[in-house]
């Protein structure tokens, strides 16, 4: 059985926007996959603010199986601990890598900073 990936929200946008990369957001979302609560937040937040249409977006996400999994505790504690001054990652951010890191999943992203980190795809 396949590991479901783990989206961070830059690659669902590149596929919704289908910018560069999108086809691989594609390739990685055909067999479903999950989004940490607080990136499924971020990622409503911006569709939102750019008037896309949320309900039936969410609702084609959902559709090919892609799963809104909640945070934890544990995961709450890892993005502290990935915690580094000045290297532009967000909360959101360190939340999706401490929970890929939590499941032993792979994690997909159009942030080339992810890089350094073990079982990131970058999408471009």
């Amino acid at each position: 059985m396949t590991q479901l990936p783990l989206f961070d929200t830059s690659a669902l946008l590149a596929f919704i926007y289908e910018e560069p990369g999108s086809d691989n957001v594609e390739l990685h979302l055909s067999d479903g996959g999950m989004i940490s609560a607080v990136n499924w937040s971020e990622l409503g937040q911006k569709i939102l603010h750019h008037n896309l249409g949320w309900a039936n977006i969410s609702q084609q996400l959902k559709a090919v199986g892609l799963i809104v999994q909640p945070v934890t505790e544990e995961d709450a504690e890892g993005a502290a601990l990935l915690w580094e001054a000045g290297d532009g990652l967000s909360i959101a951010d360190r939340l999706c890598l401490s929970m890929g890191q939590r499941l032993g999943v792979p994690i997909i992203t159009a942030d080339k900073a992810w890089a350094k980190f073990a079982g990131v795809t970058v999408i471009r």
